[in-house]
């Protein structure tokens, strides 16, 4: 099995590297033939020079594929490996573009550069298919054994059920059964056992089984679980301690996270303005309603504030006075509304808020207040995710859904909270770019879904 998992990584890594190459070679060609004879008369380039140029676009495009996971063959889908392939290319062309002007102090001709992209966007989507073919014709479905508890299955088998090209559940087994009868069956035929929702002492005793035999597992994490995981390792004694403190960023996190928050309000209030401008015009137009929203949301302690928004909701959404989440296919959302909501546009007068301190770029989005009281009845802690500023953007929206449930939310919020680095700030940042394009980020949620389910 070791050897089946390194044969695959290396065949991953090549098939990469080849990508990277190629898409560096063609840039290379351009830089020769059309943008070196618009510098070179401003600068004096060497050999190394060109090879300085060739490199910083090779280290670019291998950040940003390595950013939006546009590599991770066979872990993400063949849609999401194409649309991190494009977002990636985009990204690194338009820096290289404005890197071009700054060394010629003029703007230099676009057309090449477009001509590159649209070249470079077909052999990245020819690559995903290839790799996709590759891939599954070597690498079958994982089978695997699913073990649970009381809760209802459905729901983590669905999940499993939309990645069939790389997970296939043969068999699922209630931990009533007995750890022994699991440990058995565990060993028959499968690649892989997941743990879903069991006891902690079953799940301990299948876990050190599985480690001991190097059978793969997927263990969905409980809240604990995550809070652990941010611990901090100290070695006080003959034996590894984990540190958990009362959660709070340090002086130096805060002034960073702060002044970050400043700078990139600013800057984007100033780009943003003219769609501000055309989004207010065209919700004042509609039917004469206030052009912005205020509503009250929670921050870090529970601190209530004004979160603004351009309306994207008729006048009376909420006359009955119940605060209710926005569900697929709502009534009550305007088709201004439901333009706006799908390309975000009704996100941005929360700058304002950020640049006042309401809110931060990265962290737990706010709830409203009796949306949160009615979360805590079934999970109190649902609070914990209100250890920190709540934010424009944060974990679960890059690695979630809107409509993904309160309680895995949670968990995504928590790990931000235990993990939180500037580093993890600036790559949320740009991963958020990326979800702005897909739309099943903006999904409402299922109209059955208004409660959450605590953990066992």
């Amino acid at each position: 099995m070791r050897r089946v998992e390194s044969v695959k990584r290396l065949i991953i890594l090549m098939l990469s590297f080849v990508e990277l190459l190629c898409l560096t070679a063609l840039y290379a060609y351009a830089w020769y033939n059309v943008y070196f004879e618009r510098v070179s008369y401003r600068l004096n380039f060497y050999s190394k020079g060109h090879w300085g140029m060739i490199g910083i676009y090779f280290i670019m495009l291998f950040f940003f594929m390595s950013t939006y996971g546009a590599t991770k063959i066979g872990y993400l889908k063949f849609s999401d490996i194409l649309f991190s392939q494009i977002f990636a290319i985009l990204c690194t062309n338009f820096i290289t573009y404005m890197q071009l002007c700054l060394m010629s102090m003029w703007m230099v001709r676009i057309p090449p550069m477009l001509y590159l992209t649209g070249l470079e966007i077909l052999i990245a989507a020819a690559w995903a298919f290839l790799c996709q073919i590759v891939y599954s014709n070597i690498f079958p479905p994982r089978e695997m054994l699913l073990v649970y508890g009381e809760r209802s299955i459905e729901d983590i088998l669905a999940k499993f059920a939309t990645r069939k090209d790389k997970y296939h559940i043969v068999k699922c087994m209630n931990i009533s059964e007995g750890v022994d009868a699991i440990e058995k069956e565990a060993t028959q035929r499968y690649g892989a056992v997941v743990l879903w929702d069991i006891p902690v002492q079953e799940r301990n005793d299948l876990m050190k089984f599985c480690y001991a035999r190097s059978l793969r597992f997927y263990m969905m994490p409980k809240i604990t679980d995550v809070i652990i995981k941010g611990a901090t390792p100290l070695h006080l004694f003959d034996t590894p301690v984990f540190l958990t403190r009362e959660y709070e960023l340090t002086i130096e996190e805060r002034f960073a996270k702060r002044l970050v928050d400043i700078i990139c309000s600013l800057i984007l209030l100033v780009i943003a303005s003219p769609f501000m401008l055309v989004t207010a015009i065209a919700v004042k137009c509609y039917d004469g309603g206030p052009i912005l929203y205020k509503q009250t949301r929670c921050t870090i302690g529970g601190k209530e504030f004004g979160i603004l928004k351009f309306r994207s909701m008729g006048v009376d959404a909420e006359k009955d006075g119940v605060a209710r989440l926005a569900s697929k296919h709502d009534s009550r959302i305007t088709p201004v509304g439901k333009f706006i909501r799908m390309v975000r546009l009704d996100e941005l007068p929360q700058l304002w808020n950020i640049l006042k301190g309401d809110m931060s770029f990265i962290g737990p989005r706010p709830e409203r207040p009796e949306i949160i009281d009615q979360y805590m009845e079934d999970m109190p802690e649902f609070a914990f995710r209100m250890k920190v500023k709540a934010g424009l953007a944060g974990y679960a929206q890059v690695y979630g859904k809107y409509n993904t449930t309160p309680y895995d939310k949670l968990k995504l919020d928590l790990f931000y909270i235990e993990n939180y680095s500037l580093w993890l700030d600036l790559k949320l940042m740009l991963l958020t770019l990326k979800i702005l394009f897909k739309p099943e980020s903006t999904e409402g949620i299922e109209t059955s879904q208004t409660t959450a389910k605590k953990e066992n």
